[in-house]
């Protein structure tokens, strides 16, 4: 069996598919506008944003298959490997973390200088460091749900709140293939209770007010792929059931501003060595991606 190298050990990028920018002035095509940050400021998210071209997705969506496989050599470097995390046994929900580990494209999706200007100016114009990537994966006519949540229910682990979420589709996304879904201007309403991941679709309802629950109206975020949409750790957001003949693939970037520290003596994720309570989330899994 061919031994993987661990990418987690280059904090640059090891392939040709971007290219950073070198001056400032080069960094200036690939800013947010003015509207689109006053968007995410009221409502919780900016989306539309196109990071991919055609060939980049493809690239991406070749080495998504190849990992994809259990018995891929690199297997051992997940953080996570779900081949199904749904509690439908009709519906099929594939979900991993810590592939940038193991795949090339995937790795350097972290330094797409216009994934990392985003976040940059996302997160009040702060240093940005990665926190971990995700994959979500819903076949055609089985797909299953991604139940209502906010991501940072799930990080209270790290402190303090400064984190952003990147949603990346590798399909074109719509209601019917099972988009991505935001209650706008949720990211106000605090911190909630974390339901399961892939279970109830509406397993948060039981956490929210009345008033929430009268202001709970979904909206679709529907995107060609190679587009991403950027939201905050409290927005609450999911996304329904795939029965659709066309898959629903994407990579979400998840990343906060450079300071955030450990809030656990555990370990933060799996196979990670544990950064003690109170320290700094720094070294080679957790590298800076942008320097302000």
């Amino acid at each position: 069996m061919s031994i993987i190298k661990d990418l987690a050990d280059y904090d640059h990028p090891v392939s040709d598919m971007f290219q950073l920018p070198k001056s400032a002035a080069e960094w200036e095509q690939y800013k947010l506008s003015d509207e689109q940050l006053a968007h995410f400021k009221e409502f919780g998210y900016v989306s539309g944003i196109k990071l991919l071209e055609d060939w980049q997705v493809d690239l991406l969506n070749q080495e998504l298959a190849e990992i994809m496989d259990p018995n891929h050599p690199g297997h051992h470097l997940f953080y996570e490997f779900h081949s199904n995390e749904s509690q439908d046994p009709n519906s099929v929900l594939f979900h991993s973390l810590g592939h940038w580990r193991i795949a090339p494209g995937l790795h350097d999706v972290l330094w797409n200088p216009a994934f990392i200007m985003a976040a940059h100016q996302l997160l009040d114009n702060k240093s940005v460091r990665f926190w971990h990537d995700q994959l979500f994966c819903k076949p055609a006519l089985h797909g299953g749900v991604v139940a209502w949540h906010q991501d940072y229910s799930y990080w209270t682990r790290t402190i303090a709140m400064q984190h952003l979420t990147c949603w990346t589709g590798l399909d074109d996304a719509n209601t019917e293939n099972g988009c991505l879904h935001y209650i706008p201007k949720s990211h106000k309403w605090g911190l909630l209770d974390a339901p399961s991941l892939a279970g109830d679709m509406d397993g948060l309802m039981k956490y929210l007010s009345e008033d929430q629950k009268k202001e709970f109206k979904p909206t679709p975020i529907e995107l060609k792929k190679g587009f991403a949409t950027f939201h905050h750790p409290l927005m609450v957001h999911g996304s329904y059931e795939n029965k659709s003949e066309r898959s629903r693939r994407a990579f979400v970037l998840n990343v906060f501003a450079d300071g955030t520290v450990s809030n656990t003596d555990d370990e933060l994720l799996a196979g990670v060595p544990k950064v003690p309570k109170g320290n700094k989330m720094d070294g080679k899994f957790f590298p800076l991606l942008y320097s302000s």
